[in-house]
């Protein structure tokens, strides 16, 4: 279904991540919009306390984000948890939230020490040009807290908000419409 992949191994910082801790994330562009496929190690983490859909502070929850970056600067950040929960945001430049976008469809499943899920966004809440792309996972509490990174971000501390350290989209995948 899906044939372009981003492999998300490694820490945030570029240290190998353990086996059981990888994930992937699979992206296709066609007339409909952008669809999201995830497929990552369920850790077991608490959920959200509201029910799955719009998530506000997703991100301090167990997740897949991915970054794409356009023209301009502007770029989308779509994160999803395994229990169905979600937050979509267009940004206009590093950190500057332009609007939270509806997605088309969200859909997850755990199964057992796995979860997969699905997002669909039209294409008129893609960003032009997209050309870049990151993706991150994030699981575990307090201390014990991992981030994982498809390309490593720089810095002390993570902070996926770094478009200079996104993956070009060219040879990773064929953005041709199908």
């Amino acid at each position: 279904m899906f044939s372009k992949q981003l492999q998300i191994k490694q820490t945030w910082n570029g240290q190998p991540a353990l086996a059981a801790e990888e994930g992937s994330v699979f992206i296709r562009l066609d007339h409909e919009g952008l669809h999201v496929h995830v497929q990552a190690p369920f850790h077991h983490d608490p959920p959200p306390p509201s029910p799955s859909g719009l998530t506000p502070g997703l991100w301090e929850y167990e997740l897949v984000e991915l970054f794409l970056l356009g023209g301009g600067g502007q770029y989308l950040e779509i994160e999803l948890g395994p229990h169905g929960h979600y937050l979509v945001y267009f940004l206009k430049g590093v950190r500057q939230v332009a609007r939270s976008v509806a997605p088309l469809r969200v859909a997850c499943v755990i199964t057992s020490s796995r979860w997969q899920g699905d997002i669909v966004l039209s294409r008129a809440d893609l960003p032009d040009g997209l050309s870049h792309v990151n993706g991150y996972a994030l699981h575990g509490q307090g201390v014990q807290r991992r981030y994982l990174a498809a390309a490593p971000v720089p810095g002390p501390a993570p902070d996926f908000h770094q478009p200079r350290a996104f993956l070009p989209l060219e040879g990773l995948m064929d953005w041709s419409v199908s």
